[in-house]
C-alpha cells in the first residue's frame, strides 16, 4: 500500500464516528464484553451497537493490515497470505456452480474483498448485503477503482430483514458474517426465503465444535477473546447451525472442519 493511501485510511479511523466519538466507543465496545464486566445478555439486547461499534473501530485497521478480505484462511508452504485468502473464496465460488451471469448475494460482505474476488472469479454480478455504513462507502469507492461497480453493488440492511423479494437469489453465501446474527433460524430463514428455489448457500462460519466445554475455564476463556475479537455476542455451537440451517429449510450436503488445516503450512 502506499503512503498516500496508508494515510487515507489512518485518516477514516472510526469509521462514521466522529474522532472525539471513537474513545468512548472503544471504552462502550468492552463494556459490553465479560473483560470488563460485560454480561451476554447485555451483549445481544444491544447485539446491533455493538456490531456497528466494532466495525466502525476496525476496519481502517483491518484494511491496512489485512488487506480487502476480512476473514481467515490456512496458508500452505510457499504461500502468501493473499493468494490463501483468494483460494478460499474461489473455493466458495466453485462449492456454489456459479456461473456466468448469475445474480449473487454475499451475506454480510464488509468492504467487498470477497465480493469483488469471486464476481472477477466466477463473472457473476454480486450484490454484498451490509448494515455499516462506513464499510458500504468503503466498498463502493473500491468496487468503482476495482471497475466492477457497474455488475456489482451493495445494500445497506440488517440481514434479519432482507430488502429483496422471494426468490431474487441464484446463489447465496456468507463468510463469518452470519456468526452476527442472535437468531440463527431468522437469518439463515430469510437467506432461503431471498435464494431461488433449489439453488445453494455456502458460508464459512464461526462455531464452537463438540470439543467445546462450557465448564473447562481455559475453553471459556478462548470463546471469550474469540468473541470481543471479532465483535461476536455469542458463538453458537456447530450442532446449534447445523439445526437452523435445518429448520430453515436448507439440506446440508456438505461438511467440514476448517480447524485441521491451520496446522498445516507456514505459521
Amino acid at each position: 500500500m502506499s503512503k498516500a493511501g496508508a494515510l487515507d485510511l489512518a485518516s477514516s479511523i472510526g469509521g462514521k464516528l466522529d474522532k472525539t466519538e471513537v474513545l468512548p466507543a472503544v471504552e462502550k465496545y468492552e463494556k459490553y464484553h465479560v473483560f470488563d464486566g460485560g454480561e451476554e445478555e447485555e451483549r445481544k439486547a444491544n447485539n446491533n451497537d455493538m456490531v456497528n461499534k466494532y466495525y466502525d473501530l476496525v476496519t481502517s485497521f483491518y484494511e491496512f493490515g489485512w488487506g480487502e478480505s476480512f476473514h481467515f484462511a490456512n496458508r500452505w508452504n510457499g504461500e502468501s497470505l493473499r493468494e490463501s485468502l483468494k483460494r478460499y473464496e474461489h473455493f466458495i465460488a466453485l462449492q456454489l456452480g456459479l456461473k456466468h451471469g448469475q445474480k449473487v448475494l454475499d451475506v454480510g460482505c464488509g468492504i467487498g474483498g470477497p465480493l469483488r474476488e469471486i464476481a472477477r472469479f466466477s463473472f457473476t454480478s454480486i450484490t454484498g448485503l451490509n448494515d455499516n455504513e462506513y464499510q458500504i462507502t468503503r466498498g463502493k469507492e473500491l468496487n468503482r477503482i476495482a471497475g466492477v461497480d457497474t455488475t456489482c453493488n451493495f445494500v445497506k440492511a440488517d440481514f434479519m430483514k432482507m430488502p429483496f423479494p422471494d426468490n431474487s437469489f441464484d446463489a447465496v453465501y456468507a463468510i463469518e458474517a452470519t456468526c452476527h446474527a442472535l437468531d440463527a433460524y431468522g437469518c439463515y430463514k430469510e437467506i432461503y426465503r431471498v435464494l431461488k428455489p433449489g439453488q445453494c448457500f455456502a458460508a464459512y462460519e464461526w462455531c464452537m465444535t463438540d470439543s467445546f466445554d462450557p465448564k473447562n475455564q481455559e475453553h471459556r476463556k478462548i470463546k471469550r477473546e474469540i468473541e470481543i475479537g471479532d465483535g461476536v455476542a455469542d458463538i453458537r455451537s456447530t450442532r446449534k447451525c447445523l439445526e437452523a440451517l435445518k429448520q430453515a429449510g436448507f439440506e446440508v450436503n456438505y461438511l467440514c472442519s476448517l480447524l485441521p488445516l491451520f496446522s498445516y503450512g507456514d505459521e
